[in-house]
């Protein structure tokens, strides 16, 4: 472990102080996007557990949305629960949670932010998500997932559209 990034090994430090029963995993490849990391797992799209950042617009608070990779983040419905948020850079994101796009984790931020799960998790008994780089990932459920953030759980995916 400590040949690992530093972000990768806060998660794991994390995770095993919250007595959760998966280690992360650290992967042959990079996953950056919810199909990478799907395709490097053998799972849905929809299991991987994407963490995206909006910076709130009163008071620069970082808003985290975890959300299922198979679904787009409505920024209206997270405003509506948040406030107004602004599209939120990298160098933000990595001051403000510690870890860089890509390998974001739903937990062991820098500072701690306002996070928020997305329903659309609980279609699913297993999920991925990141673990502090974009080549480490966790499994857990998406109840573990409640437990270990203490995220409150809301609708925020994007309404989806019946094809053509």
């Amino acid at each position: 472990m400590a040949d690992r990034p530093e972000g990768f090994v806060r998660v794991a430090q994390a995770l095993a102080q919250q007595g959760h029963a998966y280690a992360p995993l650290w992967l042959d490849v990079a996953a950056r996007t919810s199909q990478e990391a799907a395709d490097a797992l053998g799972v849905s799209v929809g299991q991987i557990a994407k963490s995206v950042v909006f910076r709130r617009r009163a008071d620069d608070a970082a808003v985290l949305v975890v959300a299922s990779g198979d679904r787009r983040v409505d920024e209206a419905r997270v405003a509506a629960l948040t406030g107004p948020l602004r599209r939120a850079d990298a160098d933000f994101v990595k001051a403000r949670t510690g870890f860089s796009i890509g390998g974001v984790a739903p937990l062991a931020h820098a500072c701690p932010p306002l996070t928020l799960i997305d329903r659309e998790l609980f279609r699913f008994g297993e999920i991925w998500a990141a673990a502090g780089h974009p080549n480490g990932v966790f499994r857990l459920s998406p109840q573990e997932l409640v437990r270990l953030t203490g995220a409150p759980v809301a609708d925020v995916a994007a309404a989806l559209t019946a094809p053509p």
